[in-house]
């Protein structure tokens, strides 16, 4: 029986993240899973998100923009479009792509629509996760 977990988080842009951890919590695209060791493997798509995991008495804190997620029973692997941790998050950036997205929102005849609201989400996201230092 697994004790721990080993979470890796990769992005197209390299290796993000690699630990022996006690507790994963992602966004899936058909809602929030959670991982603890010996879980039953699984496949799923990830959604634009928060991943929390635990590791002792300490929480850790991801911005997840959409992947995939490969879980087995003493391992998750997270193949993310990007991804970063909580405290390496730059809030006024995320503040001023939110501020741009909700304008091309305003004009809709002039900008996509659904990049405009997944840029929105992205930044909302990022700067909850943010405040999860």
């Amino acid at each position: 029986m697994a004790e721990k977990l080993k979470l890796d988080i990769v992005t197209p842009y390299g290796h993000v993240f690699t630990d022996d951890v006690d507790e994963i919590v992602a966004a899936g695209s058909e809602g929030e899973f959670g991982v603890l060791p010996d879980h039953v493997p699984f496949l799923t798509t990830l959604k634009i998100g928060m991943l929390t995991y635990k590791k002792g008495g300490q929480t850790g804190y991801f911005f997840v923009g959409g992947g995939y997620s490969e879980v087995g029973p003493d391992r998750v692997t997270i193949l993310a479009d990007s991804a970063e941790r909580s405290d390496s998050i730059d809030v006024e950036r995320a503040k001023a792509a939110m501020k741009r997205a909700e304008e091309r929102l305003k004009q809709a005849e002039k900008f996509d629509q659904a990049r405009a609201t997944s840029a929105l989400e992205r930044a909302i996201t990022r700067i909850h996760v943010a405040e999860k230092k």
